[in-house]
């Protein structure tokens, strides 16, 4: 994890008035350990793991902190499932697909959707700051095979998976 989340949440932390304590930091340091996306269930799992003491209230307020400070990426994947994403300070402007049968969130890049989103931001009189695409998508392997390995994984974990639409 990178010396500059800690520090401008250490800086956020005080001017809200809050202490550092060693849950709030076993769930920033298991937050920010990979590039995964993740749910509030998700990083409460993975922070017990790194330390019993934590609290599901806890996770839920540290995360709601991480958010707040735009430190975290909330990504609304429909009904009342939340993903969160850590490599949103690296990279403000990506975007994401998400499979509506699986659950799976893949992020992608497109120079063109940046030169498109230039185009049509400057062509309406503004100034383009930032993107965000979310895509959603059927599983073309469920579609196809009949079965997808996400699917499956995401039964198995208890994830729950937005209604889907039809």
């Amino acid at each position: 994890m990178e010396q500059a989340i800690l520090d401008k949440l250490d800086t956020f932390i005080r001017k809200k008035g809050l202490r550092k304590t060693p849950q709030r930091d076993a769930i920033v340091r298991t937050a920010f350990a990979s590039d995964e996306h993740f749910t509030s269930e998700e990083l409460f799992d993975r922070s017990r793991k790194a330390n019993a003491g934590v609290s599901r209230a806890t996770v839920y307020r540290t995360i709601a902190l991480l958010v707040e400070a735009g430190l975290l990426h909330e990504i609304d994947l429909g009904g009342d499932l939340k993903t969160y994403d850590p490599n949103f300070n690296d990279k403000p402007s990506h975007n994401h697909l998400v499979c509506i049968d699986c659950g799976k969130v893949v992020e992608f890049e497109d120079s063109h959707l940046e030169l498109l989103n230039d185009c049509l931001t400057r062509r309406m009189g503004f100034r383009p700051m930032r993107q965000a695409i979310k895509i959603e998508a059927c599983c073309e392997q469920l579609r196809k095979k009949g079965v997808c390995p996400n699917l499956i994984k995401a039964r198995v974990t208890g994830k729950r998976l937005p209604a889907r639409k039809r």
